[in-house]
C-alpha cells in the first residue's frame, strides 16, 4: 500500500513522503494511529492544506517529548524475578514489564515505545532504550534482581553472580582443604593404632617367653 506520513517514522521517512508499506503494517498501526494517509489524490490536496498544522503540532509534541526525556535519562527501575544461581531468569523481563515499572515510577511510557528487542533473562543492570517521540530518545537502567539488596549491591558497581561464584569455589576449596586434613588425620591415627597393635603384641610374646 502507497502512503502519505504525517509524521517522521524511523527507518520509513519523514514526514510528508510517500512510501509503500505492507498492508497489514498501514491498516494496524500507521492509518490507525493516525501516521499516515492513504495516498490518494484528495489525500495528497488534504496534506498540503495541513502541512503547517501538521509541523506545528509535531514541533509541540517534540518539544514536550524532549522535557520529559531530560526527566527520564538516566532513571533506574528495579524489577524483582525469581532467578539461578548462576543468575538466568526464571522467565524474562519484557518491554510491557519494563512500560509498567516506568508506569508506576511516574512515568508514562507505552509498551511501543519500550525498545526492548529480545528479553532481559538474567540478572543484573541492563541500558533500555525509550522512545518518547519519531525524533526524541533517551535511556533508562533496568536493575534485575532477586531481591531489594541484591538490587542495592548492583546499583553500587557489584556482579553479584561473580561474587557468589568466588564463595562457592573458596567454601570448595575449604571443604578440600577440611576433606584433606581429615584424611590425614585418620592416617595419623591408623598408623598410631598399628604401631600400639603392635607393641601390644610383642609384649604377649615377651610375657609368654
Amino acid at each position: 500500500m502507497e502512503i502519505i506520513l504525517l509524521e517522521r517514522i524511523p527507518r520509513l521517512g519523514q514526514m510528508g513522503d510517500t512510501v509503500k508499506v505492507k498492508d497489514g503494517y498501514a491498516r494496524n498501526f500507521l492509518l490507525t494511529q493516525g501516521k499516515a494517509l492513504r495516498a490518494t489524490k484528495d489525500n495528497m490536496e488534504r496534506f498540503e492544506r495541513e502541512r503547517a498544522q501538521l509541523e506545528a503540532r509535531n514541533l509541540e509534541q517534540r518539544q514536550e517529548a524532549e522535557k520529559v526525556a531530560e526527566k527520564l535519562e538516566g532513571q533506574t527501575v528495579v524489577l524483582i524475578r525469581s532467578a539461578g544461581s548462576s543468575g538466568q531468569l526464571y522467565g524474562s523481563v519484557t518491554a510491557r514489564d519494563v512500560s509498567v515499572a516506568l508506569d508506576e515510577a511516574g512515568f508514562s511510557v507505552g509498551k511501543s515505545q519500550v525498545m526492548l528487542n529480545d528479553p532481559i533473562k538474567g540478572i543484573g543492570i541492563a541500558k533500555v532504550g525509550v522512545r518518547l517521540h519519531a525524533e526524541v530518545e533517551t535511556t533508562v537502567n533496568v536493575n534485575v534482581a532477586r531481591s531489594e539488596d541484591e538490587a542495592e549491591r548492583q546499583a553500587a558497581g557489584e556482579d553479584v553472580v561473580a561474587s557468589e561464584r568466588e564463595e562457592d569455589e573458596v567454601t570448595a576449596e575449604e571443604f578440600f582443604e577440611d576433606a584433606g586434613l581429615a584424611a590425614e588425620l585418620d592416617e595419623s591415627l591408623d598408623i598410631e593404632t598399628d604401631e600400639d597393635s603392635d607393641e601390644g603384641s610383642q609384649d604377649d610374646d615377651q610375657a609368654n617367653a
